[in-house]
């Protein structure tokens, strides 16, 4: 399922290799966080690369555009298929990081983050930003279409609504897929097929499939969830 990307939110290559040969011919790639990248680096990516795999690079690169672009740049050369950018960097810096992911060997896709899905309005109002987490993501998902980039990243909830005003081309990929357990810290979920239904192009699951008894089940359970969508 070309649609479900899975999370190694892992502490070593060894556990997110294992975890990716037992999921290589079911899920559609791998995304690589600030946890597992900052232990192992790119010579994971590489790895991964080299095996086939779609690695999608989740570092949220924020700073000033000279350095975002660099950093997409050096991304592209690894063969990275897909990284993220935050919105809050400005359109200079999202074009930049565009411009730097297509000037490598590849193309990689850069999606903006929009408002993280461990967010509420309580938490804007703590970082100073007195809009709705709604108005908030629709005017930085506007940014993103603005500065060129493939798309963005959002929560479930948002989902309908940015396809309806974004079109069927621009990508949206949602993390936050849940059948939720008590105490967890994302806050605006949706199953995976609701999120599908919703205009998800893909979804980013973890720890249901990586915290699961038998990973491959828990994997193929969300892909047939999916598929009834």
């Amino acid at each position: 399922m070309d649609q479900l990307l899975v999370a190694l939110d892992v502490d070593t290559a060894q556990e997110a290799k294992k975890m990716a040969g037992t999921l290589r011919d079911l899920v559609g790639g791998y995304k690589i966080g600030s946890r597992l990248f900052t232990s192992e680096g790119p010579s994971l990516v590489r790895a991964l690369v080299e095996r086939g795999d779609r690695v999608f690079l989740d570092l949220k690169y924020h700073d000033i555009p000279s350095v975002v672009q660099s950093a997409l740049h050096s991304a592209s050369l690894l063969g990275v298929w897909m990284a993220t950018v935050h919105t809050s960097g400005g359109i200079a810096m999202m074009s930049a990081a565009k411009e730097g992911a297509h000037s490598g060997q590849g193309k990689t896709r850069v999606v903006g983050v929009t408002v993280l899905t461990s967010f509420n309005e309580d938490a804007l109002s703590e970082i100073g930003i007195s809009r709705s987490v709604a108005t908030q993501v629709d005017l930085m998902a506007k940014r993103a279409s603005e500065a060129g980039l493939d798309g963005i990243v959002a929560s479930p909830l948002e989902l309908a609504r940015l396809r309806s005003q974004h079109g069927p081309e621009f990508t949206i990929v949602t993390p936050g897929i849940r059948n939720l357990p008590a105490g967890d810290d994302q806050t605006r979920t949706l199953n995976a097929r609701e999120a599908i239904e919703a205009g998800a192009s893909y979804i980013v699951v973890g720890r249901p499939i990586i915290a699961h008894a038998d990973p491959r089940v828990a994997a193929e359970n969300i892909c047939e969830q999916m598929a009834s969508s």
